[in-house]
C-alpha cells in the first residue's frame, strides 16, 4: 500500500500511561516505518513535550474522569471545534483512526469533521457502559461515520456490540518481540541467588486485584523464605498497599513504582513467575503477552480478556479472581517445578511471536484499505443521488 497521510486520535492523556496510549504509540512507529506519514492527536497535560512522538499534536489538557474501575483522562479544550477543522482543512488525511471513537470529546469532534474513510479501534471491555446505554441516541450518528471497525478481542467486540451493532474485525494489541525477549539482562535488585522472583507488572488500582496477589503472596512467604514479589508500577493505592504489606508483616516486597520504558523489558527477565490477579474489565491483557514474549509463565485471572490469550497448562495458569488460596496454591505449583516453567516460558515466547507488530499492522492496513473504499463508494452514492432531481 502506498504511503498514506494518516492520523491516530486518542482521547486520552499522554503524560499518564495506559495501554490506549501505548498501543497508539507503537502503532504510529509500525506506521512510520512502512512508510506512512502519520500524526497524532491526543490531549496533554503537560504543555510542550511531543512524548517522543513524531508527528504528535497537543489537542487541550485533560480531566479525570472515573469509568470501568480506573480513571480515564480525557481531553477537554474551549477551542476543540476550531483547531479540528483548521487542521482537518490544511492536511487532507488519506484515513483517520480513532481509538475508543465514541469517547467525548476529541474523537467525536474529529468524527464530526472529517469526510474522508474513518476508522474505529474499540479497547474497552465491562459489564456495562451508562455513558452508551443512555447516550446511544445520540452516539449513533457518529458511530454511522466508521468506515472501518476494529475490536481487540472477542470480549471487547461482544461489548460494544451490545450498543453498536456493525461489522468488527478483530486485531489484537501487538507486542514488539524485539524489544521484549528471554535474554535481557535481569535487574540485579530484582534477582538473587536461589531466590525465586513473582512479577506484578501494572497500575496500582482497584480493577488490576493486586490485594488478592498480595494475600496470596504473604501466605506462601509463611512456607517458604527463598521468594520475593517485585510491584512495576504507581497508582492512586499504592500508599495504602504498602502499609498494608507492612501493617501484616508480608517481607521482601519491592515497590519499584513507575519504570523507564527501558527497565519493563528488564523487569520481566528478571521473575520466575508473572502475575495478573485483575478481577474484570480487561478486554485483552498486553502485559501478559510482554511476560511470555521474554519468556516468562503466567498466572493471570480466570476472566474474559486473560482467557482469549492465556492457554492453562501450556504457557500459564488461569486462576479465580478474588481467590487468594487459589493463588497460593497456583503460585506454590509453578515455583516448585522448573521444568515446567521452562517449558511454559517456551511456548510464551512461541505464542508471542503471533502477535508481533508486523502481524498487527498488516492486519490494520487491510482494514484502512477498505474502509477507503467504502468512504469512496458513498461519496459516489451520494454524489449521483445530490443529481436526482428532486433530491439532494
Amino acid at each position: 500500500m502506498a504511503g498514506m497521510k494518516i492520523c491516530l486520535v486518542s482521547p486520552y492523556d499522554f503524560v499518564h500511561p495506559g495501554g490506549v496510549t501505548e498501543h497508539v504509540r507503537h502503532l504510529s512507529q509500525k506506521l512510520r516505518e512502512r512508510g506512512h506519514d502519520v500524526t497524532v492527536l491526543a490531549p496533554s497535560s503537560r504543555v510542550g513535550d511531543a512524548h517522543g512522538i513524531p508527528g504528535y499534536v497537543r489537542i487541550g489538557r485533560s480531566v479525570a474522569v472515573r469509568s470501568n474501575g480506573s480513571v480515564a483522562r480525557i481531553g477537554l479544550s474551549f477551542h476543540l471545534v476550531r483547531r479540528i477543522r483548521t487542521l482537518l482543512n490544511e492536511t487532507p488525511f488519506d484515513v483517520v483512526h480513532y481509538h475508543e471513537p465514541l469517547v467525548p470529546a476529541l474523537p467525536i469532534t474529529v468524527l464530526r469533521f472529517h469526510h474522508g474513510a474513518n476508522v474505529g479501534t474499540f479497547h474497552a471491555m465491562a459489564r456495562r457502559n451508562l455513558g452508551y446505554y443512555y447516550g446511544r441516541p445520540f452516539l449513533k450518528r457518529y458511530f454511522n461515520r466508521l468506515h472501518g471497525l476494529i475490536a481487540v478481542s472477542a470480549p471487547a467486540r461482544d461489548f460494544v456490540a451490545r450498543y453498536f451493532e456493525g461489522d468488527y474485525r478483530i486485531v489484537p494489541n501487538g507486542i514488539d518481540c524485539a524489544r521484549f525477549h528471554p535474554n535481557m539482562t535481569p535487574v540485579d535488585s530484582a534477582r538473587t541467588p536461589g531466590w525465586l522472583t513473582i512479577l506484578f507488572v501494572g497500575r496500582l488500582e482497584s480493577r488490576k486485584g493486586f490485594p488478592t496477589l498480595l494475600e496470596a503472596y504473604g501466605a506462601l512467604r509463611r512456607e517458604r523464605a527463598n521468594v520475593r514479589l517485585v510491584v512495576v508500577g504507581d497508582g492512586p493505592m499504592r500508599w495504602g498497599y504498602e502499609r498494608q504489606a507492612e501493617a501484616f508483616g508480608i517481607p521482601d516486597v519491592q515497590f519499584c513504582g513507575h519504570v523507564s520504558a527501558e527497565l519493563i523489558p528488564r523487569y520481566y527477565a528478571s521473575a520466575d513467575v508473572f502475575c495478573a490477579p485483575a478481577s474484570g474489565g480487561e478486554s485483552f491483557g498486553i502485559v501478559l503477552l510482554e511476560a511470555m514474549a521474554s519468556g516468562v509463565p503466567v498466572a493471570a485471572s480466570d476472566i474474559p480478556g486473560f482467557s482469549q490469550v492465556v492457554a492453562p497448562g501450556e504457557d500459564g495458569l488461569l486462576v479465580p479472581p478474588r481467590d487468594p488460596e487459589a493463588w497460593t496454591a497456583a503460585l506454590g505449583t509453578l515455583l516448585d517445578d522448573a521444568p515446567t516453567r521452562r517449558r511454559m516460558g517456551q511456548n510464551g515466547v512461541h505464542k508471542a511471536q503471533q502477535y508481533d507488530w508486523g502481524r498487527v499492522v498488516d492486519s490494520v492496513l487491510d482494514v484502512y484499505g477498505e474502509a477507503q473504499r467504502r468512504a469512496s463508494a458513498q461519496q459516489v452514492a451520494t454524489g449521483v443521488h445530490s443529481q436526482i432531481p428532486g433530491l439532494g
